[in-house]
């Protein structure tokens, strides 16, 4: 499925394409309503029969959502958006971070015992050492070769930054040779607390212990639709439409 992201009126302005580098529907259908109005259809790993998966080997949110929207764009050829999330707890000096979906290894299976791990290893962390945040980056690429041609306010930036990072494929360099061009990246975060139990069936992850104090209720007990406008990810995607929009409009 291919998912069109500007009125029907401009449908015919622009053809390019935008990878999403994800084979998740529930956050393609996010992405297709944060990405409003940009000039480009939307497409995703699913979409296009990618099954490869990348290793995220790197060390930071940043590092991650590069090398991710690296070799994704090197493999379709297409601009690429990737993204990579995760919960920042004060009081365990920022951990799960990058290893938020991972934490625990192979000791939990689930979301929920990841949960459970986090919340045992806050169990003696008072209320007001509690603080937490949900981050997210993201990083989009242009690959060499890529149809879209670089306009000028892009043409001074340089090729090689941020670093490439071992693993995947080879540095995840085009046929040419060449590595992708980084085009923007943008970081979003939400900022809360742990709850002491999980409160709320909405949400997914760490989303029923993230308290947020001002709503008086957790990321799970939110509705979708306030969720969606102060997500980590939505913050993220607000500051990555105009780089987007620049980028056809000066081509």
């Amino acid at each position: 499925m291919i998912w069109p992201n500007w009125p029907g009126r401009e449908r015919s302005r622009v053809a390019t394409q935008l990878l999403i580098a994800t084979g998740n529907p529930g956050k393609m259908r996010e992405y297709a309503g944060l990405l409003q109005r940009i000039p480009f259809e939307l497409v995703s790993l699913r979409d296009l029969g990618i099954t490869h998966e990348v290793e995220e080997t790197g060390r930071t949110f940043e590092e991650n959502a590069w090398l991710k929207a690296s070799e994704y764009a090197a493999i379709s050829g297409l601009l690429t958006l990737a993204d990579d999330s995760g919960l920042e707890v004060d009081a365990l000096s920022g951990e799960p971070g990058v290893r938020s979906a991972r934490y625990g290894g192979d000791t939990c299976d689930s979301d929920e015992d990841r949960v459970e791990l986090l919340l045992k290893n806050m169990k003696d962390v008072p209320r007001e050492e509690r603080g937490a945040r949900f981050r997210c980056v993201i990083a989009i690429v242009l690959p060499e070769g890529a149809k879209i041609p670089l306009p000028p306010s892009f043409a001074k930036r340089g090729r090689s930054s941020p670093p490439l990072i071992k693993g995947g494929q080879e540095g995840f360099r085009s046929p040419a040779g060449e590595p992708p061009t980084l085009i923007a990246q943008a970081e979003g975060y939400v900022a809360g607390m742990i709850q002491y139990e999980p409160q709320g069936d909405d949400g997914f992850g760490y989303d029923p212990v993230f308290y947020l104090p001002s709503y008086d209720k957790t990321m799970a007990q939110l509705p979708l639709e306030v969720k969606n406008k102060i997500s980590h990810r939505a913050n993220a995607a607000q500051k990555a439409v105009e780089p987007l929009k620049k980028l056809t409009a000066e081509s």
